[in-house]
């Protein structure tokens, strides 16, 4: 995977393009505001996205299994 670097007003200009390289190329992209990294744009493989998803699920099930949920009445009430 190769890196380039960007500037902040250029990616939003090109988001698009850049969004496809990082998907199709293989390329990581960081985004520098200033000369400082802002933030990094890659394409993550299949595997570790999998494997993401699957930490997730099991970190709320037992979060669930631990009675530590929230309703849909209780969330609204706290976003009022």
């Amino acid at each position: 995977m190769t890196t380039r670097f960007i500037g902040v007003t250029e990616f939003r200009q090109n988001m698009t393009k850049f969004a496809k390289l990082a998907r199709t190329r293989k390329q990581r992209l960081v985004v520098l505001q200033n000369d400082e990294p802002l933030f990094e744009l890659h394409s993550p493989s299949k595997a570790d996205f999998e494997t993401d998803i699957l930490k997730r699920v099991n970190a709320s099930e037992r979060q669930m299994k631990a009675g530590r949920l929230v309703t849909a009445e209780q969330m609204e009430r706290m976003l009022r």
